[in-house]
C-alpha cells in the first residue's frame, strides 16, 4: 500500500533522513520506533508532504506522491494524526471532528463517519458540544484520532499517540488502534513506545539518526538483542 525507496529530508543544510526505504502492506501494523531525535516525525512529515522529500519515491497505492501537496495526498487516503494532537481548542469537539472531514470525498460521508469515531469513542458523543481544550490529555488524543478518522483515510498514520498520557489510558489507545485496523484501515505507528507497538505490529523499523537500521516481524524485534538493551533496558 505504501512504500519508500531511499527517500532522503533535509532541514536547510541538515540531512534528517537517510535513503530511509520501508513498505506498509494493506491491513497491516506497522511501526517506526526509536528514540528522540531519530527522525520518527520527520519520516511521517515527509510522507504526508508536510515536509519535502529531498530524494527518493513515495508510491502510495501505485501513485507517486511525494511531489504532491499534502491535501491531495489526504485526498488520496493518506492521512495523519500529529504529534501533540494540535487541536482547535477553542472549537467544539463537533466542530474539530467536522474539520476532518474538509475533502470532498470525506464531506459526503460525514454523518456516517460521525457515527463510527462516536462507536470508537462514546466519550466523545457525550462532550461533543464541549471545547477541545477542556477535554482531559486522553480524551484530546481520541479526538485527535476521532479527526483523522474523519477524513476517511485507508492508511491512518498516527505520530506519537501515547505521548503523555497514563498507563491505563495508553493500554485503551493502543486497543483502539487494534480496533480501527480491524475494521480495514492499515495503520503507520510512529512511537516511543517501543513495547507497546511491536506487541500489536505486523512489521517494525527501527530508526536512528534518520537511517533504518533494523527490521522484521514486531515480535521478532522485541527479542531482537540490540532492541531489548537499547529500547527496552533489558
Amino acid at each position: 500500500m505504501l512504500s519508500l525507496s531511499n527517500v532522503s529530508s533535509h532541514y536547510g543544510d541538515l540531512q534528517a533522513l537517510r535513503d530511509v526505504t520501508l513498505e506498509v502492506d494493506s491491513n497491516q501494523i506497522v511501526s517506526i520506533v526509536g528514540s528522540n531525535g531519530a527522525g520518527k516525525t520527520t519520516l511521517i512529515n515527509t510522507i504526508s508532504g508536510v515536509l519535502p522529500s529531498s530524494g527518493g519515491t513515495i508510491t502510495f497505492q501505485g501513485k507517486r506522491v511525494e511531489k504532491e501537496p499534502p491535501h491531495r495526498i489526504v485526498n488520496d487516503g493518506l492521512v495523519q494524526v500529529p504529534e501533540g494532537r494540535l487541536l482547535f481548542p477553542y472549537m467544539t469537539v463537533l466542530e474539530n471532528l467536522e474539520l476532518g472531514a474538509y475533502g470532498e470525498r470525506a464531506r459526503n460521508e460525514l454523518s456516517r463517519s460521525l457515527e463510527a469515531v462516536f462507536g470508537y469513542f462514546p466519550k466523545l458523543e457525550d462532550r461533543r458540544k464541549q471545547l477541545a481544550g477542556t477535554l482531559s490529555g486522553g480524551e484530546q488524543q481520541m479526538l485527535a484520532i476521532g479527526r483523522g478518522l474523519m477524513a476517511k483515510p485507508q492508511l491512518l498514520m498516527l505520530d506519537e499517540p501515547s505521548l503523555g498520557l497514563s498507563p491505563l489510558i495508553v493500554k485503551e489507545v493502543f486497543e483502539t488502534i487494534k480496533k480501527i485496523r480491524e475494521e480495514g484501515i492499515t495503520i503507520l505507528l510512529i512511537e516511543q513506545n517501543v513495547l507497546q507497538s511491536l506487541m500489536i505490529s505486523d512489521r517494525g523499523y527501527v530508526l536512528e539518526n534518520g537511517s533504518v537500521v533494523l527490521e522484521g516481524a514486531g515480535t521478532d524485534l522485541l527479542t531482537d538483542p540490540r532492541v531489548k538493551e537499547a529500547y527496552l533496558g533489558i
